[in-house]
């Protein structure tokens, strides 16, 4: 069995006056339920009452992810000590999961050969990411049987600029882009249910002109992507929502826009529509000449030291460039590292996985004196994306509409994922990523490595 989690964590510097203390448990804790003493935030007196009642423990990178894999090594020692183990287990450590998985995505593809190296038959994996909560622990003392995936779908939007002096001579991208961002924002129709679990709507992670200066001229360019997560549906779905929406929110504008000024000035000669285009769509209206010239742009791009949706926004705008279309102009297409669902199949190594979880989670109680819960998906994008079974296929479509892919994303054309039934059952507590984060401390340090050690003797034994 695999028992695999991030070490990677999120900077110190937003602990402030504190951050000498981040990473020391103890001290912080002390540090934090005495500045916390007269807080007026809901989030900040919870934390207090937290820390004071001595069940949490606060730090940068305990709960996400330092518990989780402080478990698993603690389950590998118990394996090691015995005299006749059933079985074998395999600890895989890895970074970059808070950035691209670049630690997740190596191991999967590294899996085989060390499993043929070491006479390894590989029947199942455990991720040991954490789960927050805010309330009693019992939405985080769960082992989720899947995990979420997630998109970061992008609108590169091409307005027609024009002296501000004389707005309604042109079609401002920035208002198309914000117009976007409204209609996006929480949109039911990129809203999937998780299950039993409600789902969790679309939000707006960043927008941008393209002006590097100040000057009266209207945007030219503008810059938006979401965050979309999914349980089952495909990219090619999601895509064609965000599509369909995208092309609604410049449609409602242009007619809004037009009842503005239509009662003082009348009828404006203006776009009476924003066409939407794909980024795949762009490259395909490209001869060899501009196509070559492009590469060698994205491959300059991609030797910079920007995120992925800077460098997909850079791109596009090249490739928009040279296909020499004029806006207004919609260009949508994927702006990240695709995370894609993963579900137990009904393969027999995945259907003895999920009743081992189901048994050991109805027997916790009696077992160990906590309540577990069994959960359909892991809510926060993680690992398990690349280790568990996920359908690799409908990588195709984001592979050909993410402008940074060959040079940055850089997946491998074969056994990119390592489709093995995975489970996550990892430490609970609250706030992580901020200067709140803290573990619930039995949990973490009693119950979970006993959960570990009971699927692994299940499933082995």
């Amino acid at each position: 069995m695999l028992l695999t989690g991030h070490y990677d964590t999120v900077g110190t510097s937003d602990y402030r006056h504190l951050e000498h203390l981040a990473t020391r448990p103890e001290a912080l804790t002390r540090a934090l339920r005495d500045c916390l003493v007269a807080a007026e935030a809901p989030a900040a007196r919870l934390a207090h009452h937290d820390l004071a009642g001595g069940d949490f423990l606060a730090g940068r990178g305990l709960l996400d992810m330092k518990a989780g894999l402080a478990a698993g090594l603690s389950v590998c020692a118990d394996f090691a000590g015995e005299a006749k183990p059933s079985g074998n287990l395999l600890f895989i450590a890895v970074p970059d999961e808070e950035n691209n998985s670049a630690g997740a995505r190596k191991a999967a593809r590294m899996l085989p050969e060390i499993c043929e190296e070491r006479d390894l038959d590989l029947i199942a994996a455990i991720n040991l990411d954490a789960i927050a909560d805010d309330g009693d622990g019992s939405k985080g003392r769960v082992i989720a049987l899947g995990t979420v995936g997630k998109l970061l779908p992008t609108a590169f939007v091409v307005g027609v600029p024009t002296h501000s002096g004389f707005p309604l001579n042109g079609l401002n991208a920035a208002a198309i882009a914000a117009a976007i961002a409204a209609r996006l924002e929480w949109a039911p129709e990129l809203t999937e249910e998780g299950g039993s679990a409600p789902g969790t709507p679309p939000s707006l992670l960043g927008i941008r002109d393209g002006k590097t200066g100040y000057d009266v001229t209207t945007p030219r360019v503008a810059y938006a992507s979401f965050n979309v997560l999914s349980y089952r549906r495909t990219p090619t779905e999601v895509l064609d929502r965000f599509d369909k929406l995208c092309a609604e929110a410049a449609s409602r504008l242009l007619q809004e826009l037009q009842s503005r000024v239509s009662a003082t000035t009348g009828q404006v000669d203006t776009a009476r529509s924003v066409p939407v285009h794909r980024y795949e769509t762009l490259i395909e209206r490209l001869g060899q000449p501009e196509r070559a010239q492009l590469e060698a742009v994205a491959a300059s791009i991609a030797a910079g030291d920007l995120a992925l949706p800077e460098k997909c926004r850079l791109i596009t705008e090249q490739a928009w460039e040279l296909s020499r279309l004029t806006g207004p102009a919609i260009v949508t297409g994927f702006g990240s590292i695709p995370y894609l669902p993963t579900n137990l199949s009904e393969l027999p190594a995945a259907a003895r996985l999920r009743a081992a979880a189901v048994t050991v989670a109805a027997e916790a109680m009696a077992r160990h004196g906590s309540a577990v819960g069994c959960a359909d998906y892991f809510a926060g994008i993680s690992d398990m994306s690349f280790l568990g079974e996920a359908e690799e296929a409908s990588l195709d479509i984001v592979a050909r509409n993410t402008p940074a892919w060959k040079d940055s994303v850089r997946w491998p054309p074969r056994r990119a994922l390592a489709n093995i039934p995975t489970i996550n059952i990892g430490p609970w507590g609250r706030d992580y990523h901020t200067p709140l984060e803290r573990l619930h401390v039995g949990y973490a340090f009693e119950v979970l490595p006993q959960l570990l050690r009971d699927i692994c003797r299940k499933l082995l034994g």
